[in-house]
């Protein structure tokens, strides 16, 4: 008798730097969602599919849950608020550490929901036992349909357990995507995220926050891909920022992400990269909408 097929969207919700990508990439085994300190890091819905013989998991990654200081902001959020609509089952993370400060609208929405929830409470290799016990009594009163996995994402301690509490509570169905895809972005968006991920690393304060990266072409051939990219910033003093002395800084995002780049694609890489300034794009409708937001 041929086993039942089982398949579903899985969407992980939470604050900003609880591990949200880190999770989604244990749990993928692809390295999909780009990992920084810094918050909202995500800016997209991203999805990662795993596949078995007899089950699929769509699972998706979304920005941080923020109150929007901007239009960038806003739309980051609505990508939020449609991992609300279709999931079969959500992945709330919090850690160990964060108070919990969930957005109540959010948190509303998942006292009501009928959705199954799976709520985990992440970075336990660096907290004590007392601490992860205060947590759970406090989500317990918060959110007492949910059930309760304490984890380590960056360790992947109890990412087996998550896997199959997930497979168990999936719905029968037939497999949304192929089974040999792991993702529905393009190769163009994982070469936008990697350079985003550099200028998060490099750079400090509001710069990040002002970047968008946009892939003006990529070619491929058999032995090597040539990518070239604009670096969108606001204002003149970012360009110079970003560029650096002599084009040092650049210099550096570029090397950084050219070697990544070529770890993801198994070929040759020539990347060249352009800084150009777009005054206020974070504000401006109709450039967010282009971007992809």
């Amino acid at each position: 008798m041929s086993k039942v097929h089982k398949s579903g969207f899985v969407n992980i919700i939470g604050c900003p730097n609880v591990g949200k990508s880190t999770l989604m990439n244990a749990l993928v085994g692809e390295r999909l969602s780009i990992i920084t300190s810094k918050a909202q890091t995500t800016r997209h819905r991203i999805m990662g599919i795993v596949s078995g013989e007899d089950y699929q998991i769509v699972f998706s990654d979304t920005p941080g849950i923020i109150k929007p200081l901007y239009k960038l902001q806003e739309k980051m959020m609505h990508f939020v608020i449609s991992a609300f609509t279709d999931a079969d089952l959500f992945l709330l993370i919090t850690d160990v550490f964060e108070d919990i400060q969930l957005e109540e609208s959010y948190l509303a929405k998942l006292q009501k929901t009928q959705t199954p929830i799976l709520l985990l409470i992440n970075k336990i290799d660096v907290a004590s036992q007392q601490q992860l016990e205060e947590k759970l009594i406090k989500w317990k009163e918060k959110l007492p349909n949910a059930e309760i996995i304490a984890i380590s994402a960056l360790e992947k301690f109890n990412i087996d357990k998550i896997m199959s509490h997930i497979i168990e509570k999936l719905p029968v169905g037939n497999a949304y995507y192929n089974k040999e895809e792991f993702t529905d972005k393009s190769e163009r968006f994982f070469v936008s995220e990697i350079i985003r991920e550099k200028i998060l690393l490099n750079y400090k304060k509001e710069i990040p926050y002002s970047v968008e990266v946009i892939v003006n072409s990529f070619k491929e051939d058999e032995k090597i891909i040539k990518i070239q990219v604009d670096i969108l910033v606001e204002r003149d003093s970012q360009k110079g920022i970003i560029i650096g002395d002599k084009g040092s800084s650049l210099k550096r995002v570029g090397i950084q992400a050219r070697k990544d780049m070529e770890t993801f694609f198994k070929k040759q890489i020539f990347l060249e990269l352009f800084v150009k300034v777009d005054k206020d794009w974070r504000n401006n409708d109709s450039k967010l909408k282009k971007f992809g937001y």
